[in-house]
């Protein structure tokens, strides 16, 4: 990415703290929406997944999401920032970061009280490092095969939004329970797994 001024630059690390910014607001409205001994869990979550999907992110993710194409599937080069030195691609960095931080914490709120907290970095870690970046380079990298048909992406509705979606509902615990709950339906986990559901609240 070529940025054409300073003023550019600044533009896009303003934008990056305010994508930044919905950690907190994701923090604040996941612990606000769970029972009181829960809350703490939920947002240590939310800072945590912060720091793993930044740091896997910076080692790999960026790579694969941007990297040089290959074959439309996945990048292959730049991991741990190798090469990239300019300001504006630094700043390009960022603010890809955040948004890799955000799709990642939309699992949390749905996996709140639902996952274990090592379960949950675990899950971090590979949104953070495989899935979000490859979805990424097919849709925003250079060569990517959904870019090429041209598939448009609407302000990260689809790379962002719609992989948290995606791993949200592919992760929590019990999830046949929690579907069946939205349905209206109230029915008891296999006590195998254990759950907290009790039929009608």
């Amino acid at each position: 990415m070529t940025l054409a001024n300073p003023l550019d630059t600044a533009w896009v690390l303003l934008s990056a703290a305010l994508v930044m910014l919905m950690q907190g607001g994701f923090c604040l409205l996941e612990s606000g929406l769970v029972r009181a001994k829960n809350s703490i869990n939920v947002a240590v979550k939310n800072l945590f997944d912060f720091c793993v999907s930044a740091g896997a992110f910076w080692m790999v993710g960026f790579g694969l999401m941007f990297g040089a194409n290959w074959g439309g599937w996945l990048g292959t080069d730049g991991f741990f920032l190798y090469g990239v030195t300019a300001p504006d691609d630094l700043a390009f960095f960022l603010f890809q970061l955040v948004f890799c931080s955000t799709a990642t914490t939309i699992i949390s709120g749905a996996a709140s009280e639902r996952m274990r907290f090592t379960g949950y970095m675990f899950v971090a870690l590979i949104v953070s490092i495989f899935i979000y970046p490859i979805f990424g380079h097919w849709v925003w990298g250079d060569g990517g095969w959904l870019g090429e048909m041209g598939f448009i992406d609407f302000a990260g509705s689809t790379v962002v939004h719609s992989v948290g979606g995606w791993g949200a509902i592919t992760t929590g615990k019990n999830l046949a329970i929690t579907l069946f709950d939205l349905l209206g339906y109230h029915v008891k986990a296999n006590p195998k797994y254990g759950s907290e559901k009790k039929g009608q609240p």
